[in-house]
């Protein structure tokens, strides 16, 4: 699989906490340890797959916020937290915001004055653009999206923060994962066991490797890094034509695709345009010495990887 490097170096002995210890946020903790720092996880339930350093938290709870901090004592934040489930949030959207801003208020006002990264969404947008890079005025056109976007105006707020936007995530997950968290490996897998898969052809989004979005999130921890960054891959394309791309690298026929409109199941409540573009993510990666995979190259790593 092809590394990426930063080059800008963590201080030595920092502590970052790294809020929600699901896909991204185990990702993120990865990155951080093997580029030298201590990563904590915290999160109400142990990780799925736990390889450092686990800590219990309710976010929602102020208490339990401050206890972890005073535990951890962390130099900088990495909140990856809240109900991330679309059609979760669309069945419960006060819930949802209360979880959300009640998350970051909690852990900001926990650890004043801490570098903090809040990884935020690409559901800020309505969906009507494919392009939407930092100067964009967002118009959440769901639950998740509102909800995501009160927790980044708290986090703002709260000082040395910076809010990374982040299109749809995706990377390898085990065969036996309870629940495969990403299009990605429920395609790779249902595919490969020779299942037709359902992909809408009208709901188009810029995918990125969880590995590049951990890189990313490492480096965002850099101060002077932008209050406000897009992350989204080089490439845009329909979950259908992805599909598509996920079935030549694993030598399936295509036709176990079947293109259907995102109105037909679960994709209902998604924006047509989960797209990212950015006007400041170049700069930035070059900075620190990074570049961010295409969706052709993103799968052929993953299967190279797990095979």
């Amino acid at each position: 699989m092809t590394r990426i490097t930063a080059t800008s170096a963590p201080m030595p002995g920092s502590t970052t906490l790294v809020v929600g210890s699901g896909f991204v946020g185990r990702a993120v903790a990865a990155r951080l340890t093997a580029r030298g720092d201590t990563a904590v996880l915290v999160s109400r339930r142990p990780p799925a797959r736990q390889s450092g350093p686990w800590v219990r938290l309710d976010a929602a709870d102020a208490a339990s916020c401050a206890r972890a901090v005073k535990k951890v004592g962390p130099d900088r934040l990495v909140l990856v937290h809240g109900p991330s489930d679309v059609t979760w949030c669309e069945a419960d959207p006060v819930r949802a915001a209360e979880l959300h801003t009640a998350a970051a208020a909690n852990l900001t006002a926990a650890a004043p004055g801490r570098r903090t990264v809040l990884i935020s969404t690409d559901n800020v947008f309505n969906g009507a653009s494919p392009v939407n890079d930092e100067s964009a005025a967002t118009a959440p056109a769901n639950a998740y999206g509102r909800a995501k976007l009160a927790a980044e105006r708290i986090v703002r707020d709260a000082g040395d923060a910076t809010v990374l936007r982040v299109s749809l995530v995706y990377g390898w997950e085990p065969a036996d994962s309870a629940k495969w968290l990403n299009f990605f490996a429920a395609c790779a897998h249902r595919l490969r066991d020779g299942e037709r898969v359902e992909a809408p052809d009208d709901q188009w989004t810029t995918p990125v490797l969880v590995d590049d979005v951990a890189a990313v999130s490492a480096a965002a921890l850099t101060a002077g890094t932008p209050g406000l960054l897009h992350l989204g891959g080089p490439d845009r394309v329909s979950r259908a034509a992805w599909a598509e791309i996920i079935a030549d690298g694993l030598g399936v026929p295509r036709s176990r695709v079947v293109r259907v409109p995102k109105a037909h199941g679960r994709y209902a409540s998604r924006p047509t345009h989960t797209c990212l573009t950015s006007t400041l993510l170049d700069d930035f990666l070059l900075q620190h010495g990074l570049r961010v995979r295409g969706v052709v190259e993103g799968a052929r790593d993953l299967m190279e990887a797990a095979s």
